[in-house]
């Protein structure tokens, strides 16, 4: 059983004294605008980039934040496959880890947390050369596959150093079911991500468009489970508020708040309409007045979005 890091310990003390604290900004998308290239694990395989992945860790933390998320994100075994490098688990997934905790030490901050990304992201359609060959792929996405699979990245962040395992995009209930006890076995804190969507007639939905599941059915799904905090993320902008509001009636937990801010054009993000940094922490004031505590980027976002938001430091939560 893994144990509860002081530095964690006093990460939700702050929390507990409604304290904001800034989770950091993009890796993938960041990677690949440092000029890391992407394949068909989106960006799993980008972590061997060691030397880039770790500077931009540090330009993060030098922003202000004081949680930082391993690119673990698409560096599953299946995702692994789709690119080739599902021989490579270890080291991609430990490469990863390391790049976050040398930038933690190199900077002399071991007041900052490290989360580790799980997701329940399956091989994306177009890393599939043909259709035959897409359909062979699903067709060993049992629960049973997926249970291994999630089991096993998340056993390996908890056993290489991660303070809190931190699950992302957070949408479809079938797998969530199956991924939330996978982190729950680590015996780490869990946080979990939620991914979110309008519908035309302005309901908050799961991000999925497979069903039309209201938000608020998605996150009572799993409030059940022991976890620390809860959050909206890796979604538009214009869901953040309504879905920040779902989560405090729903959680009596800290929230966060990370949207994207880009364009995914498989395997690559299309930057060219990116908030301006200044735009982005007006919106999150919105998100602290709302009740998030926890407030980052996700995908698009970058170093100087971060470096924004430390005028929400000063706001107090209701």
């Amino acid at each position: 059983m893994n144990s509860v890091s002081t530095r964690y310990k006093n990460i939700i003390e702050k929390l507990r004294r409604n304290e904001v604290v800034i989770l950091d900004g993009a890796t993938g998308s960041e990677l690949e605008s440092r000029g890391v290239k992407m394949d068909n694990s989106w960006c799993g395989t980008a972590s061997l980039e060691s030397d880039i992945l770790k500077q931009i860790h540090k330009d993060y933390i030098n922003a202000g934040a004081s949680i930082i998320t391993t690119n673990t994100y698409a560096s599953a075994r299946m995702l692994l496959e789709t690119a080739n490098a599902d021989d490579k688990f270890e080291e991609i997934n430990l490469s990863a880890i390391n790049a976050a905790v040398e930038a933690r030490a190199e900077l002399n901050r071991d007041d900052v947390i490290i989360a580790g990304s799980l997701s329940h992201q399956v091989p994306y359609e177009d890393a599939f050369e043909t259709q035959t060959e897409r359909e062979k792929f699903i067709e060993k996405l049992t629960p049973e596959y997926l249970e291994k699979c999630f089991d096993e990245l998340a056993q390996f962040l908890a056993d290489n150093g991660c303070d809190v395992i931190l699950l992302e995009l957070m949408y479809r209930p079938d797998r969530m079911k199956i991924i939330f006890e996978s982190a729950k076995k680590t015996g780490l804190p869990v946080w979990a991500g939620f991914s979110a969507r309008k519908s035309c007639q302005g309901q908050s939905l799961s991000l999925t468009d497979d069903y039309d599941l209201s938000f608020k059915d998605l996150i009572e799904g799993v409030k059940h489970y022991n976890l620390d905090a809860v959050g909206i993320m890796h979604c538009d902008i214009k869901v953040i508020e309504d879905c920040i509001k779902d989560l405090k009636e729903t959680f009596n937990l800290p929230v966060m708040a990370y949207p994207e801010v880009a364009t995914f054009k498989f395997p690559n993000y299309d930057l060219s309409n990116v908030i301006s940094p200044d735009k982005y922490a007006a919106e999150a004031l919105r998100w602290r007045e709302a009740g998030a505590q926890i407030i980052g980027g996700c995908c698009g976002s970058s170093i100087e979005h971060i470096e924004a938001l430390s005028v929400i430091k000063k706001n107090k939560v209701n």
